[in-house]
């Protein structure tokens, strides 16, 4: 595997990302993911818009084409896949703990979560906690075959402790690696990697 398909698949998570950005999703130094970022744009492969970037049309249709070549016996390892499908059941937990947290039943109708309820919120952060500890050990079966997922597991830690602090916007907010962003990611990484499809 090389370093340029992993700053490609990177990007292909962030989607609209920096060198700094897909650096630290794949554990490549920033400086390196830099120029393979400029190597791509300058081969069409990737443009930028300022610090940013995306891929092309045609490299995201040519790194599909990679995932089965570099990843055919990891698709077909047998504790690879169970974890994974134990994962996907953590996944459907995060799922509906992320629609609690940002809708609340009022009169038998869900809606927006306005945060004023404080200990509402911190059930929902102890809930989360709780599957944290659960989603820590599936992370680790899994990158006992696919290291670089421990980078996930650190991300979420450390959002996972700022919003036990306090700082809520860390559960679920976009602009930032929040726990729900950084789930996301981590979910579309192991989709192109296995092979699967995201269950919408």
């Amino acid at each position: 595997m090389t370093d340029m398909h992993l700053a490609l698949h990177g990007l292909a998570i962030k989607k609209h990302g920096s060198a700094a950005e897909v650096a630290a999703l794949v554990g490549l130094p920033e400086h390196r993911v830099a120029a393979l970022l400029e190597e791509a744009a300058a081969k069409g492969r990737a443009a930028r818009a300022g610090a940013k970037y995306m891929l092309t049309a045609p490299a995201q249709i040519a790194l599909r084409g990679e995932y089965g070549k570099l990843y055919g016996a990891l698709r077909g390892n047998a504790e690879m896949t169970a974890a994974y499908d134990t994962f996907e059941k953590v996944n459907a937990d995060l799922k509906a703990l992320i629609t609690d947290w940002q809708t609340v039943e009022v009169a038998g109708s869900r809606v927006p979560n306005t945060h004023a309820d404080k200990a509402y919120d911190a059930r929902i952060i102890d809930r989360l906690g709780t599957l944290h500890d659960t989603a820590e050990r599936v992370i680790a079966r899994m990158a006992a075959h696919l290291p670089r997922l421990q980078t996930y597991a650190r991300l979420l830690t450390e959002a996972l402790e700022k919003a036990e602090d306090g700082a809520h916007e860390w559960v679920s907010d976009a602009k930032l690696p929040s726990y729900h962003t950084v789930w996301f990611e981590m979910h579309e990484d192991l989709l192109r990697v296995l092979g699967r499809v995201r269950d919408e």
